[in-house]
């Protein structure tokens, strides 16, 4: 094999997803990104250290990705609308990469600046979307942990088949919405 022209760090990443789209993350190795880049294995090294890093590298894109979706989501809507459509724009990107729910699962290592910096994106999203309710830090923290917790676990679940009765799903997914949206009414309410 010839080297690629005009391979990139980036495009190692886009290959690396397609991967992990298709067949989950523990189908990734170098390998099989060298293979759909039609170079030999070690001309990944120019762009990856090892697998570890092209790891972080997918974890880092799929936290910038999902900031972007949900900053998409909540521009121009404050409130109960803003909370629907941050759950909407997570439950959505997920449906669309089932695959990808490991990256956003796991809290960055601290010293990892870039990685911890994507994800501080995501929490100032959701924080601006909480301002109106008027918390306190601690509080925003809290609900901002809920959230995530409400649409992703309700995506992930819905990505592994875990929803097996005949009960409308999307119906569920609005009632799930209308909880988080009464709950943090509640919560903003509390003394």
């Amino acid at each position: 094999m010839s080297p690629r022209a005009g391979l990139t760090t980036a495009t190692v990443v886009d290959l690396a997803l397609k991967i992990v789209d298709e067949s989950g993350p523990e189908a990734l190795t170098l390998a099989k990104v060298a293979d759909r880049a039609n170079v030999a294995a070690p001309s990944l090294y120019k762009h990856v250290k090892n697998v570890a890093d092209l790891r972080r590298l997918i974890d880092l894109r799929v936290v910038q990705e999902m900031a972007e979706a949900l900053r998409t989501a909540a521009t121009g809507r404050e409130g109960a609308a803003a909370v629907r459509a941050l759950a909407d724009a997570y439950r959505a990107y997920l449906r669309r990469h089932p695959h990808r729910t490991h990256a956003l699962a796991t809290a960055p290592d601290e010293t990892d600046t870039e990685l911890s910096r994507a994800t501080h994106a995501v929490a100032e999203v959701v924080f601006a979307v909480l301002r109106p309710f008027g918390f306190d830090h601690v509080q925003a923290v809290h609900a901002t942990r809920c959230i995530r917790a409400a649409a992703h676990g309700f995506a992930g679940l819905e990505a592994s088949g875990g929803f097996g009765r005949p009960e409308d799903v999307d119906q569920s997914f609005e009632v799930l919405k209308t909880m988080l949206v009464q709950g943090l009414t509640n919560y903003a309410e509390k003394p």
